[in-house]
């Protein structure tokens, strides 16, 4: 059997987790409290930050409801995460989740969901980059992008395209923020099983889950889906010192699905 080691943060710190209610955004932060850091989760969903009242890692976690996008909301989040440990990491995970066509939508419609899924990401890394900069002592900064950037799903042409933004975002101020010690990383992942995906699945019947299910192990090499905490994993490598000289990079985490081309000679 393969030993994989699990990287650690050493010495309490403090992380801002946007979208941490649910999903990827959770799991990320069950992870680094595991760790024994500390985590402030912005969650526009009230219902969703309901897990951090009475969490075994008590004052180490705090919720902020709110919009990550708006820079007030982001601001305290920081604040608050400084005021608890050296806030040193910053995931930009929230997303929006809606379909639209350039053939049905108005030329509005869709610029405003290509704009909420980057806005989040925009005013993280602004807030971060500040932060990180006044404090003197760098930081990381991990957003979170879909293979979706690379090879776009038809009908989620406001997500892929906003996705796509967020990989430019990533490269450009790991560029112009490295030499302050700041790293600018991204997770571009494949499909993950969370709340959404079950949701997806309970809507079906037992046939359609079987052939979604079977359309899932096709699109991915690993032959399934992903799961949350393997995520995470991946998130906290790149927060942690395991990745000091990774800055840039946009890491797949898809299970292969990125790669994956159609074979001619199948079926």
């Amino acid at each position: 059997m393969t030993h994989v080691t699990r990287v650690t943060l050493r010495g309490m710190r403090s992380f801002v987790v946007t979208g941490g209610g649910r999903g990827v955004g959770r799991a990320v932060a069950e992870r680094l409290l595991a760790d024994g850091q500390a985590v402030v989760a912005i969650e526009l969903d009230a219902r969703a930050l309901a897990w951090v009242a009475g969490h075994p890692a008590g004052s180490r976690v705090v919720a902020v409801r709110g919009d990550a996008a708006l820079e007030d909301v982001a601001e305290h989040a920081a604040k608050l995460a400084a005021a608890i440990a050296p806030l040193t990491g910053w995931v930009n995970n929230a997303a929006l989740f809606r379909d639209a066509s350039l053939d049905t939508d108005d030329a509005a419609t869709i610029l405003d969901l290509i704009t909420s899924n980057v806005a989040a990401a925009v005013t993280g890394c602004a807030v971060a980059v500040k932060h990180y900069l006044a404090a003197g002592r760098g930081g990381a900064i991990v957003n979170v992008s879909s293979h979706q950037a690379q090879r776009p799903v038809r009908g989620a042409l406001p997500y892929a395209t906003a996705k796509a933004a967020i990989e430019g975002l990533t490269r450009a101020a790991a560029v112009d923020h490295g030499p302050a010690g700041i790293r600018v990383n991204a997770v571009a992942l494949g499909s993950i099983d969370t709340e959404r995906y079950a949701a997806f699945l309970a809507g079906r019947d037992a046939q359609e889950v079987a052939a979604v299910t079977r359309q899932m192990a096709e699109l991915h090499p690993l032959g399934r889906v992903g799961l949350t905490a393997e995520v995470a994993d991946a998130v906290v490598y790149l927060l942690s010192d395991a990745a000091s000289f990774v800055t840039g990079a946009v890491l797949p985490v898809d299970g292969g699905r990125a790669v994956r081309g159609p074979d001619p000679e199948e079926g």
